[in-house]
């Protein structure tokens, strides 16, 4: 990977989140913050460049849609994990791609596997866990743990599920520059 190709993806990014960074996440705080204060928490936890970087990145698909920001609310789902995957794909590995891809299933698979967590989800996470299938089924469970990220995509969605504070203090958006550097593959 040379230098210009990572910074290509990293302005690409930067641009994103300055774009569509305001748009309302429905918790009360942006887009950006709710994606910066989950990158915080798992940086804080201590976990590895992969798991800050892909939870960093999780909702870029909200960022690059195209699409009206309350799709959720009139019952549509913008497949928006799909879209940032895609866009992401070029870039960094499967494991990250793969956690951004799978963090919607992994709300659905944990939410079958274990009963308790829906009790602890959101209002706003329990209308779109709705729109986006519910719970999964066996069948979807077993496909879901066969994926690349599979189990980077549960870490992810601890952090997900807790990064919507109104009054967190975290980093800036630069701050995870240098991490995104690292993890870029190609």
């Amino acid at each position: 990977m040379t230098e210009t190709n990572a910074d290509t993806i990293i302005d690409e990014i930067l641009a994103a989140f300055a774009a569509s960074g305001h748009l309302d996440y429905g918790e009360h705080i942006s887009m950006q913050e709710h994606m910066l204060q989950a990158a915080h928490l798992a940086e804080r936890k201590g976990e590895d460049d992969a798991v800050v970087v892909a939870t960093l990145l999780h909702d870029y698909g909200h960022l690059v849609c195209n699409l009206p920001n309350n799709t959720f609310e009139a019952g549509i789902d913008n497949y928006h994990e799909e879209v940032g995957a895609k866009a992401l794909e070029n870039w960094f590995g499967d494991d990250i791609v793969g956690a951004v891809r799978l963090h919607v299933d992994a709300k659905r698979y944990l939410c079958a596997t274990t009963p308790a967590y829906r009790d602890k989800l959101s209002q706003a996470s329990i209308t779109t866990l709705e729109v986006q299938g519910g719970p999964m089924n066996d069948a979807e469970m077993k496909s879901f743990r066969e994926q690349p990220g599979h189990r980077l995509a549960l870490k992810v969605r601890v952090y997900d599920d807790l990064g919507k504070e109104p009054q967190m203090e975290r980093p800036e958006l630069d701050h995870y520059v240098p991490k995104l550097r690292a993890c870029i593959s190609c």
